[in-house]
């Protein structure tokens, strides 16, 4: 009977270690938030690249894919997540609309110091919609540094963006539809 109270003992002490040790381990979440989404031909729509649980983030990279029919590029600016622990180098290495791409967007923080923790917006990318579908926003070339320049895990969630035609387009396919169907009527 005691041995069997030790080794359950022992698998509970396990299981509460490895449930705590699976918890420290969790990645920080980069992931994107685009509004409005779904966005309507011809409008502007601002994307905001988040960070969600990160420890002590000091540097950062990406570059960010889109497909070029539907979105066009126009502005890089920095976030406000990493400003909050001092002063920062932020920028990116260009925008190339014909292929889609946002190429190196990085930002770090200056001089020595701990990174900072939490969640938040790490910049904002403006798109123009230019044409109709879905497209997805993909992630590439992602590394995250701690301010010990160590690699930060870092799982990435990727979120479509919907363009659709504006309301006037619907409206006048609308009211071509109803024509034809009374012009099949005055036929029959």
């Amino acid at each position: 009977m005691k041995s069997w109270q030790a080794w359950n003992k022992r698998l509970l002490i396990a299981l509460l270690l490895g449930a705590a040790s699976a918890g420290a381990s969790a990645a920080a979440v980069l992931s994107v938030s685009a509004s409005p989404n779904p966005a309507i031909v011809g409008s502007t729509v601002d994307l905001s690249v988040l960070i969600d649980d990160v420890s002590d983030l000091y540097g950062y990279q990406f570059s960010l894919s889109f497909d070029p029919s539907v979105l066009r590029a126009t502005a890089v600016t920095e976030g406000d997540f990493l400003a909050g622990g001092g002063a920062t180098s932020p920028g990116f290495e260009g925008i190339d609309n014909a292929t889609g791409t946002v190429s190196y967007v990085y930002n770090t923080l200056l001089g020595p110091g701990a990174g900072v923790s939490g969640s938040g917006t790490l910049a904002h990318i403006r798109f123009d919609v230019i044409g109709i579908g879905s497209t997805p926003l993909t992630f590439g070339d992602a590394l995250f540094l701690d301010s010990h320049t160590a690699d930060i895990a870092v799982r990435i969630e990727s979120t479509p963006l919907q363009a659709v035609p504006e309301p006037a387009t619907y409206l006048m396919m609308g009211v071509g539809l109803v024509g034809l169907a009374a012009l099949r009527r005055r036929a029959a």
